[in-house]
């Protein structure tokens, strides 16, 4: 077990596997969930406020991640199981239930928990990527037919050790790149499209150093991190956008708990599910939060830590 402050951690067996827990406070289970590539630590700022505010707060590295289990195997990171060690994690920390909040990857995979857990999850919340219900067509299929003769990462991401090999050679670098180019500090308009053959960062300025919202400091937390575990286990996540698709027919297409929506208003990922978000008050009809911050990019959590803690105790005050 190791401390951050009044962090503590430990790993917990759930689902077949172990996962590495950041944890602090008592009361009502409150699971916070990362995306790509993170780790429990994007969600430092939350911590103490949700903690001081009467609840458990936990956020797990998620599978592949930083000290827990990463299983060979690519399809092992497809939603379904993800899904699974967070429904497993809510038993094994010895609650009933449990309100989840995901940003980026993480946000997939806290509707898919309220989805098909509706007895475990009672509350649900995302950051970046609002809720879509399964689409018609396989994601993959789709994502090609519209960028068939550009770049685009999700498809650079398939072809397992190529984006692992870019990533992995100054992940340092590469961290700094990919964190400041989808951040709010710059202006998404400047980015012209690439061909379809280029590669995820070689045209990416490097900035140097990033945003007060990353301090050189919690760069090093986050290149530690990834060299010790590398970006294979990650990047899968993206490997397994068809195999979810598989394992999720007949899915319920609308999320009935309370929840809430936070994004940066300067967050690309909002101008990519412009249709999700519009759809949102169908999709979701017990939004009890939702909200754009302004000047913010994707890392919400990171970059306007004081909007999005005030919006999620909003949110824990109503729902719980």
């Amino acid at each position: 077990m190791t401390n951050h402050g009044s962090i503590t951690q430990r790993r917990v067996a759930t689902n077949g596997i172990a996962l590495n827990i950041a944890e602090q406070g008592s009361g009502p289970l409150v699971i916070l969930l990362h995306g790509f590539p993170e780790s429990w630590y994007s969600w430092r700022h939350q911590f103490e406020p949700i903690a001081n505010a009467g609840f458990h707060v936990v956020a797990p590295d998620m599978r592949g991640y930083g000290k827990s289990d990463k299983p060979a195997d690519i399809s092992a990171y497809n939603q379904v199981e993800v899904v699974n060690d967070i429904i497993g994690l809510i038993s094994a920390l010895g609650h009933e239930t449990a309100i989840v909040i995901g940003h980026d990857w993480g946000a997939p995979t806290a509707w898919s928990t309220a989805l098909f857990h509706p007895d475990k999850v009672s509350a649900v919340g995302a950051l970046s990527v609002p809720f879509s219900p399964r689409p018609e067509a396989p994601p993959l299929d789709t994502l090609k037919a519209i960028f068939k003769d550009m770049f685009f990462y999700q498809l650079y991401f398939q072809a397992p050790g190529v984006a692992e090999a870019e990533l992995e050679q100054n992940v340092k670098q590469s961290l700094r790149k990919f964190y400041h180019m989808a951040s709010g500090d710059i202006d998404i308009a400047d980015f012209t499209p690439r061909p379809a053959d280029a590669d995820l960062l070689s045209d990416t300025p490097d900035p140097g150093k990033l945003g007060p919202w990353c301090s050189e400091e919690d760069l090093e937390f986050y290149t530690a991190e990834f060299s010790a575990s590398g970006f294979r286990g990650p990047l899968n996540y993206y490997r397994n956008h068809n195999l979810t698709w598989q394992l999720t027919e007949g899915a319920p297409r609308q999320i009935t708990q309370p929840a809430m929506f936070m994004a940066g208003q300067k967050d690309g990922v909002i101008m990519m599910a412009a249709e999700a978000l519009k759809a949102m008050d169908k999709n979701v009809p017990n939004q009890v939060l939702h909200e754009l911050i302004p000047d913010c990019g994707h890392w919400t959590q990171q970059e306007a830590p004081d909007a999005v803690n005030k919006g999620i105790l909003k949110f824990l005050e109503q729902v719980s």
